[in-house]
C-alpha cells in the first residue's frame, strides 16, 4: 500500500532541541533521545468514513513529533497501518450495500488526499492489515505454541497473564479495563475465556465474511492488536521511540499490543514512550463515526477552506487536550493565517532569530503548539505596528513556520 507525497521541509539555521513529551505509561514528561534514526509507529484509520477533525488532530500531533526530530538533524523512520478489514468496516459496507474492499480503498484514497492537503509528512511504510496477514499468522502460531495463546471454539485468544508487564501502559485497574474492553471492540463476557480481558488474535472464518489462510490456525482473519504488532516488529523492531495514537487507544489497543510484543520477544518495552492525543468534540460529544457528529476535512476543503487554516485550527489546541470544534475556532484560524501571510509578504521586518528559537523551545516542551503560535502572533503584530529593517526576516519566518509547524505561508 502506498502513502501520500511528502512536502518539502525547509532547512533552518542552527539545530532543534530534544523532545520532552508526555508518556502515558509513566504519567510524566520524558526526554526522548533517539539515535541517528528516530522510530515512530502511529496507528492508522479503519477506512469506513472520511477523515474527520479527530483524525486530523491526532495525525497533526505526530507530524509535529517528526518535525521536531528532523530539526535535530535526525532521520525519522515512521510507520503507519490501515485496518482495512475489521467489524466496523464490514458493518458499514453491509449497511451501504457496498463491497467492503471498494469501501476501504475509496476511503483510504480520500484519507491520502486529506493528509496531502494538510501537508502531513507521510510514513515510510504504510501497511494494510490485509497485506500484513502473512506476517501475522506466524506470530499468532508462536504465541499459541509458547502457551501465551489458546483456542476457544476455533478462535485464538491471547492470555494477558502471559505478560508480566500487562497493565503498565494504561495504568488502569481490572474493573476499568473490563468496561473499556466492552466499549472498544472486546468481548469480556464471552464464556470460556481464561480472563475476561483476553483479546482475540485470530478470528475463525464466519459465514459471509472475508477470511484468509491461517495455516494451522485455520481460515479466518486477524484481531486488531496483533495487526499493529506484526507491522511494527517487522519495520521498527522492539524498543522503538514512540507509539502514538488517540487517547482512546491507550486501552485496549496499545496495552494489548505491548503485551503481545513483549510476550513474543521476551524483551521490554515494546515502545520507549506511549504518546496519546486528546479527543475533539462537536456539539458537546466526542466526534465519532458511531455518533455521526463529524466535521470532515474533505468537506471543509470542498467548501473552499484553505488547508493551512484547518491546520492552524488544530495547532491552536495542545495535542493532549480535549477540545470542541466550533465555527469560531475555524474563523480565528482563517484570520490568523491572513495576518501571518500579510506579515511575511513585506520585504523586510523585525529580526526573526529569536522567534525561531521560541518556536523550537515551545515544540520541544511537549509539543506546545499554542505557545509557538503565540510567538508568531507577536512577531506578526510587531511587523504590522512597527515594521523592521531585516530584509531576511520574513523569509526566515515563512521557512520556520513551514518546517516546524507544517503551515505554508
Amino acid at each position: 500500500m502506498h502513502a501520500w507525497p511528502a512536502s518539502e521541509v525547509p532547512a533552518l539555521p542552527g539545530k532543534g532541541r530534544d523532545l520532552r513529551i508526555h508518556d502515558t505509561a509513566t504519567g510524566e514528561l520524558v526526554t526522548l533521545d533517539p539515535g541517528p534514526v528516530a522510530r515512530i509507529y502511529v496507528c492508522g484509520i479503519t477506512p469506513y468514513d472520511a477523515t474527520h477533525m479527530g483524525h486530523a488532530a491526532t495525525y497533526n500531533a505526530f507530524d509535529l513529533v517528526q518535525r521536531v526530530w528532523l530539526d535535530t538533524k535526525r532521520q525519522v523512520h515512521y510507520v503507519q497501518n490501515v485496518t482495512d478489514v475489521d467489524d466496523p468496516l464490514l458493518e458499514r459496507a453491509t449497511r451501504d450495500g457496498k463491497d467492503w474492499v471498494e469501501l476501504a480503498e475509496g476511503e483510504t484514497a480520500l484519507f491520502r488526499e486529506d493528509m496531502t492537503a494538510l501537508r502531513l509528512l507521510p510514513p515510510q511504510h504504510y501497511i494494510g492489515a490485509v497485506e500484513a496477514i502473512p506476517g501475522i499468522v506466524p506470530l499468532v502460531e508462536r504465541l499459541r505454541d509458547m502457551g501465551a495463546a489458546y483456542e476457544l471454539e476455533g478462535d485464538t485468544y491471547f492470555s494477558v497473564e502471559s505478560d508480566a508487564h500487562f497493565g503498565e501502559v494504561s495504568g488502569l485497574d481490572a474493573a476499568a479495563m473490563k468496561l473499556l474492553s466492552a466499549e472498544r471492540g472486546g468481548d469480556p463476557e464471552r464464556p470460556g475465556k481464561k480472563n475476561p480481558l483476553d483479546p482475540m488474535l485470530w478470528m475463525a472464518a464466519r459465514e459471509g465474511e472475508p477470511s484468509w489462510d491461517g495455516g494451522s490456525l485455520g481460515r479466518g482473519r486477524p484481531g486488531w492488536h496483533i495487526e499493529c504488532v506484526a507491522i511494527a516488529l517487522d519495520h521498527l523492531g522492539m524498543g522503538f521511540d514512540v507509539q502514538g495514537g488517540g487517547s482512546d487507544l491507550a486501552f485496549p489497543h496499545h496495552e494489548m499490543g505491548a503485551s503481545h510484543a513483549q510476550a513474543l520477544t521476551g524483551e521490554y518495552p515494546f515502545a520507549k514512550a506511549y504518546v496519546h492525543a486528546g479527543m475533539v468534540a462537536l456539539d458537546g460529544a466526542k466526534m465519532s463515526k458511531s455518533k455521526g457528529n463529524l466535521v470532515f476535512v474533505s468537506k471543509l476543503r470542498r467548501d473552499g477552506v484553505d488547508p493551512a487554516a484547518i491546520r492552524l485550527a488544530l495547532l491552536a489546541h495542545h495535542y493532549r487536550a480535549d477540545w470542541e470544534w466550533t465555527d469560531a475556532v475555524l474563523t480565528e484560524a482563517i484570520e490568523r493565517l491572513g495576518r501571518w501571510r500579510a506579515a511575511v509578504s513585506r520585504p523586510d521586518g523585525p529580526s526573526a532569530e529569536a522567534l525561531v528559537e521560541e518556536i523550537r523551545e515551545a515544540l520541544a516542551n511537549d509539543l506546545d503548539a499554542p505557545s509557538a503560535l503565540a510567538a508568531v502572533d507577536r512577531w506578526a503584530a510587531r511587523q504590522a505596528a512597527e515594521g523592521g529593517t531585516d530584509e531576511g526576516a520574513p523569509g526566515v519566518v515563512s521557512r520556520a513556520v513551514d518546517a516546524l509547524l507544517g503551515v505554508a505561508l
